[in-house]
């Protein structure tokens, strides 16, 4: 991997890494060029290598890669700044934000722009005391880049715009309608628009945003859980 050409190497996350054979790594790759692929690093893990530490999630990368098939040989990897700094409830987060692309962003399903809020997430998870509003912020974008859009700024039966002070139902795929306060998950019209416009949710806003999206998610996400989750029960 001696003096690459830097044109041709591009911008890359790993989200999950793992042992493969003696001396290598598997890893699951997330570029703004390319969407998400495997990768194969060669013999990485041995005691002379040691570029394994490199290639761990919340690291900024540049790479090159080759290979015809689904599985790519990664040929150049070097690091492309500070890697994140996240401990605590933040570490959390970032693997939920990985898993959550693994499991709803296809294979080779190339979105730029996401790559860019990943990025955005993860600064903000680092220097963030908001990390619900973090989340939640990524979670929406997430779902815009993926077709899944949320309408969170007009009735769902009428078209009339959200009233801050209403309390709403979602329904699912196609938006709120007005609702009891004592309904079950009812979501006051205020923390719809400060979803709809990244403004900052009130202590019960935060639950009641916690709630609306992990619905949501649940919906897109099937019935298997996700594996990040449970670190959260246990912190």
């Amino acid at each position: 991997m001696e003096n690459p050409d830097r044109s041709q190497l591009h911008p890359a996350y790993i989200l999950h890494s793992r042992p493969y054979s003696n001396s290598s790594l598997l890893v699951e790759i997330f570029t703004a060029s390319n969407g998400r692929f495997p990768g194969i690093a060669k013999a990485v893990r041995s005691r002379k290598s040691g570029k394994a530490a490199l290639l761990q999630p919340f690291i900024p990368l540049l790479i090159n890669w080759s290979g015809r098939g689904e599985v790519k040989t990664l040929s150049v990897f070097e690091q492309n700044g500070q890697a994140m700094t996240l401990g605590g409830k933040a570490l959390y987060c970032g693997f939920y934000i990985n898993e959550l692309i693994m499991r709803l962003l296809e294979r080779a399903d190339a979105h730029s722009s996401l790559f860019h809020y990943y990025q955005e997430c993860l600064e903000g998870l680092a220097v963030s005391t908001e990390l619900e509003s973090v989340l939640r912020r990524f979670e929406l974008k997430l779902l815009n880049e993926l077709g899944y859009g949320l309408n969170l700024d007009r009735e769902a039966e009428t078209g009339a715009p959200v009233d801050p002070e209403y309390y709403y139902q979602y329904e699912l795929e196609k938006g709120p309608v007005v609702a009891k306060k004592d309904s079950y998950q009812a979501i006051k019209g205020s923390t719809l628009m400060a979803l709809q416009n990244e403004l900052p949710l009130s202590d019960n806003g935060i639950k009641e945003a916690r709630y609306l999206m992990r619905r949501v998610l649940a919906f897109y996400l099937g019935d298997r859980p996700l594996k990040s989750r449970e670190l959260f029960r246990v912190l």
